[in-house]
């Protein structure tokens, strides 16, 4: 197994391609779109990518994969571990959904998984969270 030995970057036609693209981490799903329809329109496959759409190509990938990792938890989690997960990703506590969702024994309640989530706290859990309240259901 060779080593492969990445071609340099030119800074002025990455920083071209930066400039086209406005890559920066997204914070709404239609961000996110946007940022995989520019990935996708890199694959050409009648041609490989340069030095520089490579690593642009990189760039938004790991964007992508951010965003995802941040907002979409694993589909097979239940309600209570779904919403353990999108609190871990945003660093939040127990306490921070407190306001929203009622006292401190029912969040607690509701993250160990002793409470059901309600359909009214579904909805707020999507809103704060920007996800689909079928996540908590």
């Amino acid at each position: 197994m060779g080593l492969t030995i990445a071609a340099p970057l030119d800074p002025h036609k990455y920083a071209k391609l930066l400039a086209k693209s406005l890559p920066k981490v997204p914070a709404t799903p239609a961000e996110a779109a946007r940022l995989e329809e520019q990935l996708e329109a890199l694959y050409i496959p009648e041609r490989e990518l340069s030095a520089e759409e490579e690593a642009l190509t990189e760039l938004l990938q790991t964007l992508i994969q951010n965003y995802d990792e941040k907002h979409h938890p694993p589909k097979d989690l239940p309600p209570h571990k779904a919403v353990l997960y999108l609190m871990e990703q945003r660093h939040l506590r127990q306490a921070d959904l407190i306001e929203m969702l009622g006292s401190s024994a029912q969040v607690s309640d509701m993250v160990t998984g002793k409470r059901a989530i309600s359909k009214a706290q579904a909805k707020k859990l999507a809103g704060f969270f920007r996800v689909s309240a079928e996540l908590f259901i």
